[in-house]
């Protein structure tokens, strides 16, 4: 057991849309990451994936409407449902799910690679 500061682990984060492991829980792996700019469109056939806004906007693009998200909002995106996270600015997050992708196929953007 190990006290995390979500904040310090935030700010270590040196790539858009790539997810840090924090800790797991019951299943659930515990992630941050920060986002700018738009990610591919693509869906999670095998898990749900939730959203936590730590400091930032976010906006969940779905193919009906876009959900827009503020610091302290929780959006839970069920699985196999399309979608392309984007942000206008800087943005940082909380994610919870099972083996989420943060690559290619989970529609994290080329330029993002180092």
């Amino acid at each position: 057991m190990e006290k995390v500061n979500i904040g310090d682990e935030l700010a270590s984060l040196d790539e858009f849309w790539s997810q840090k492991i924090l800790g797991e829980a019951n299943g659930t792996l515990i992630k941050v990451a920060k986002g700018v700019g738009e990610v591919r469109w693509h869906k999670h056939d095998d898990q749900d994936e939730v959203f936590i806004i730590y400091k930032g906007r976010l906006t969940i693009q779905l193919r009906t409407e876009n959900i827009e998200l503020g610091e302290g909002d929780l959006f839970v995106i069920p699985r196999g449902l399309e979608h392309s996270p984007r942000a206008d600015e800087e943005v940082a997050f909380v994610v919870l799910g099972v083996n989420l992708t943060s690559n290619r196929e989970g529609g994290k953007p080329e330029w993002s690679y180092k």
